[in-house]
């Protein structure tokens, strides 16, 4: 199964480091951030977990709740929580799903035979409070995620949510946005107090509109 991006997230109950969890109680209102690792007690994995628990607290401040899944079980989590926070400063501090049944690997479409047979590739799913897919990402199992990209996508998804915009290449928080070209010009002055520059009548940009 391939999840697209606007379909609806498929909720699950599932057992995790925390206790038994329905997907939908536990991202509640906010947005979420859904990703899976091939294998516990692996090394790039290790990294990137650690990374999550380290920076938790970046995505709450956005309103965001993170929850990670692979087919190892709930005990192997655990016990590799604590190579995690010897290695990588912190362990686990947000829920760790145990998928030995497969059940959300395959709900997700984290399992690519051709990649990982057996295993889940690293995939991210960000899903919006309306618990519509926003954006997907996947990696092969030998290249470790950027969370200061998460984070940066997170921003524009956030930010293009709530105004008539869109995010240029290596946009950053702060930085200058265009204004979508079903605006005209005279409804982009009131819409856009900060003022525009026209580059070309199709691309207008405009300071960020919270910064």
């Amino acid at each position: 199964m391939t999840i697209q991006l606007g379909e609806t997230a498929p909720d699950f109950t599932a057992e995790t480091t925390e206790g038994r969890l329905n997907f939908y109680e536990y991202l509640g209102d906010h947005w979420g951030v859904l990703f899976s690792h091939p294998a516990d007690f692996t090394p790039v994995c290790t990294t990137e977990l650690g990374a999550f628990a380290n920076r938790k607290d970046e995505f709450t401040s956005r309103n965001t709740r993170i929850i990670g899944v692979s087919v190892d079980s709930v005990e192997s989590h655990k016990k590799w929580s604590v190579d995690i926070a010897e290695t990588q400063g912190r362990g686990l501090n947000y829920p760790l799903v145990g998928d030995e049944d497969r059940t959300v690997a395959n709900l997700y479409g984290m399992i690519h035979p051709k990649a990982l047979e057996t295993a889940t590739v690293r995939t991210v799913f960000i899903i919006g409070p309306d618990k519509k897919v926003k954006l997907t990402l996947t990696y092969p199992a030998s290249v470790g995620r950027n969370i200061d990209e998460i984070l940066r996508v997170l921003d524009a998804l956030q930010l293009t949510t709530g105004y008539s915009i869109s995010t240029p290449v290596d946009w950053k928080q702060g930085g200058e946005v265009i204004i979508s070209p079903a605006i005209s010009d005279e409804d982009a002055k009131t819409k856009f107090p900060k003022g525009f520059r026209t580059l070309k009548p199709y691309l207008r940009l405009t300071p960020q509109p919270d910064a």
